[in-house]
């Protein structure tokens, strides 16, 4: 990956001429070219990681798998968002890690722990390095040192059993690796998320995350059927049998955990077969609000797609535009079914006759078409922008369908008001793209003018959206994780008791507090 950008150097994305003057008018702001600075004036903090510190990590992993060099340390000096980019492209990565680690296994993971609890270094478990939340920024929180733990030395298909369909993988599994090994068996995991291309297995579990056919799959966290996890205390194993009532579940309590009570090595998960059929369609609503309905009803039925969202106006323009098509006016819904083709038919079937009454007009594939093919480049085109002077992120949250409207526009009016000012516009953006018996997600995009200062623009308007979640019955992330852009609201979110519990349990596991310090779990 781009130590500056998203993924892939090679597959940057680019602007016509037509389209960098649209949104230079909408944004009111002239587009200008800012490249990052040369990699060698990136400025680093020396490490801290002294001869007999190293000498005992070699012992564990190997002395090659221990590394200071600038290079590898810069490309684990944090993660994915525009905040980290920005930081990076200006020529700053303070923070960075000591030193990158590269275990072979959950033994020598577990000996890792081990060693930098006893010797007070901080670690900072490291997947696919997507966090859009500052989820693997290499905190030293007070320690003598922070080490970075790249996990992607644990890439086997550990077992498969296509009798009980279930697999076990190692954390380190980038998706693409994970979904060639099953597809051998016959079979998925159905995650899609917009990392796909460099998120893990490991990380997955670790972020609760959720892919774009939760519809028919389900979020990640419902895939998982057993854990490894070390812990500087010793090894947890978790899971195992299709279902138990002995006592509380503590798996559930390592999904989400973001590395800060142990470090998932291994995750069992259920499979399914792959399909035979994929139909996608698309259909048209007047405005969002009948979009919104239209997926509630769906959500709420016997009958679902295994992918279904629905665009708001903005965001539905902005996909014709940036596509060189012509919009469709009001709202769009992309629907997706998987499966046989018996059981395709006869879903979409009775979708449709939904989608109908609820006011829907059908547009046929195309536009889902269109929509796959440019899923996974979208992050690609906010390095564009940005490194045009305009910045392009977003943010999530979810609700009740009581509450899902009403915080769509608090939201949606914060940002506005946080960014609308003399130094340019905001386009703002949302979709649901995650749905259940009783709510949805929020999934907002923003693009606005960098300006002057614009690590603290991009910081005016996060406050100002995650204020107004917290203010109207949201969550303040529903899986792109807490990390530490989200941690001042967990306080608010899980309550003292919450958080209480939450320490308790990191005592018990990590005592020594070394594991990612400084994420998720909020101050007493």
């Amino acid at each position: 990956m781009s130590w500056f950008a998203w993924g892939d150097p090679a597959k940057a994305a680019t602007l016509d001429p037509g389209l960098r003057d649209l949104v230079s008018q909408v944004l009111r702001a002239p587009l200008e070219d800012l490249p990052p600075v040369p990699e060698e004036r990136v400025e680093l903090p020396p490490s801290l990681l002294g001869a007999r510190l190293r000498e005992a990590l070699a012992g564990v992993v190997g002395d090659g798998h221990v590394r200071t060099d600038d290079a590898v340390r810069l490309r684990h000096s944090g993660g994915k968002s525009t905040p980290d980019l920005l930081s990076r492209r200006a020529g700053s990565a303070d923070p960075a890690p000591d030193a990158v680690l590269y275990p072979a296994d959950h033994d020598e993971v577990q000996r890792v722990l081990e060693v930098c609890s006893a010797e007070r270094v901080a670690v900072v478990p490291f997947g696919g390095g997507t966090s859009v939340v500052g989820g693997v920024a290499p905190l030293r929180g007070g320690f003598r040192a922070v080490v970075a733990l790249d996990l992607r030395r644990l890439d086997r298909l550990v077992s498969v059993d296509t009798t009980s369909m279930t697999a076990v993988l190692g954390a380190g599994v980038r998706t693409p690796h994970a979904e060639a090994m099953l597809a051998e068996h016959g079979c998925t995991l159905g995650h899609l998320p917009q990392s796909y291309e460099y998120a893990s297995v490991g990380g997955y579990a670790a972020t609760r995350s959720s892919g774009q056919a939760s519809s028919g799959y389900g979020r990640f966290e419902d895939m998982v059927v057993s854990l490894r996890v070390a812990t500087p205390r010793g090894t947890l194993e978790t899971g195992g049998p299709p279902a138990s009532a002995a006592g509380p579940d503590l798996g559930r309590l390592m999904l989400g955990s973001e590395g800060t009570l142990g470090v998932i090595t291994e995750v069992g998960l259920r499979m399914r077969r792959r399909p035979e059929r994929v139909l996608d369609e698309a259909w048209s609503f007047p405005d969002f609000a009948t979009g919104v309905e239209a997926l509630r009803s769906l959500a709420q039925s016997d009958v679902r797609p295994t992918m279904a969202r629905v665009l708001d106006e903005s965001e539905t323009f902005v996909g014709a535009a940036m596509g060189g098509r012509e919009a469709t006016p009001g709202c769009q819904a992309v629907l997706g079914f998987e499966g046989t083709g018996t059981e395709v038919e006869a879903r979409a079937a009775s979708v449709r006759e939904a989608m109908a009454a609820a006011g829907g007009a059908p547009l046929g594939p195309d536009p889902v078409a269109h929509w796959r093919s440019n899923r996974f480049s979208a992050p690609y085109l906010r390095d564009t922008l940005l490194s045009a002077g305009i910045l392009a992120e977003t943010l999530e949250t979810a609700a009740s369908w009581t509450d899902l409207l009403p915080l769509y526009t608090a939201v949606s009016d914060a940002l506005t008001g946080a960014l609308e000012d003399e130094e340019g516009g905001a386009v703002v953006m949302c979709h649901v793209s995650h749905t259940y018996p009783t709510g949805a997600s929020l999934y907002f995009t923003v693009a606005t003018a960098a300006g002057a200062a614009p690590l603290e623009r991009w910081s005016r308007a996060k406050r100002a959206a995650s204020d107004a979640i917290a203010a109207h019955h949201g969550t303040i992330t529903h899986h792109h994780a807490v990390g530490t852009d989200h941690r001042p609201w967990m306080a608010a979110e899980i309550g003292p008791l919450g958080g209480e519990v939450l320490r308790a349990v990191k005592a018990a596991l990590d005592p020594g507090g070394v594991l990612n310090p400084g994420k998720l779990i909020p101050e007493p």
